[in-house]
């Protein structure tokens, strides 16, 4: 499956807030990514929280029973895509790709911006009936718009690869970004939040046996390709790593 026609040149993070995990206290970065080619090519990657925690965090919380997991510590209108997008120059007639890694609340919040845009994820995760969003809460219905799935690890452009990395989910994917001078980036999402998950054998996965297979897989490919790897919610790199507007290049 052939989307793109430009190699990546940059990566920006992007930043969807902060939230404290009660149980631990673990303060954890909500990211998304912006991958830009030569040939001018846009692609969203995941998208935060719903619009309404960026009004109202507090009352969201309340509403979804999110509180009794942990405090957003952090998300504004300055956190949420349309504004990250802006701080380089971006709106939403320039994106042409969005990808969802999976369905949690704090990637699929905007899982209806920007409509005319395709969206790329995987079958699994778009078999579900809806979103899965927070426990039993799932208030979003799949929006109509035009959804783009794979089932495999699938090359969707020169120096970009979706990988399949179920276990966090039933459909949860990551990317390899293979940049001009930083060489190949290994975007996990939640397939490994942080590097001691593998240790701790992902006990809080629905699938602690899938989730363990897959983030081994991606930890070898990076090992063996030399990947700078960007976890998904590792509080000591997320204050290291560069944020929109700065990039990788």
């Amino acid at each position: 499956m052939t989307l793109l026609r430009g190699h990546p040149k940059r990566l920006y993070l992007l930043d969807f807030g902060l939230f404290r995990v009660h149980s631990n206290g673990r303060e954890i970065g909500i990211c998304g990514y912006l991958i830009q080619t030569d040939r001018n090519e846009n692609i969203l990657v995941d998208s935060g929280f719903p619009a309404e925690y960026a009004a109202d965090p507090k009352g969201a919380s309340a509403e979804d029973g999110l509180d009794s997991f942990g405090d957003v510590l952090e998300c504004t209108p300055a956190n949420l895509p349309e504004a990250q997008l802006a701080q380089i120059g971006l709106g939403a007639d320039d994106l042409d790709l969005f990808v969802l890694t999976h369905t949690h609340i704090d990637h699929v919040g905007g899982i209806a911006d920007f409509p005319d845009v395709p969206m790329l994820l995987s079958q699994a995760e778009r078999d579900l009936p809806r979103p899965l969003y927070w426990g039993e809460v799932q208030p979003f219905e799949w929006p109509d718009r035009t959804y783009l799935t794979i089932d495999q690890d699938t090359r969707i452009g020169p120096g970009i690869t979706v990988l399949m990395a179920p276990g966090h989910t039933p459909g949860q994917i990551a990317l390899q970004v293979d940049l001009p001078n930083t060489g190949g980036v290994l975007l996990t999402s939640d397939a490994i939040s942080r590097p001691a998950e593998i240790e701790q054998g992902f006990d809080s996965a629905p699938d602690p046996v899938q989730a363990t297979h897959s983030a081994r897989r991606l930890m070898d490919l990076a090992e063996e390709q030399d990947m700078m790897v960007v976890y998904g919610h590792c509080p000591q790199q997320w204050q290291q790593l560069r944020r929109a507007p700065a990039f990788y290049d």
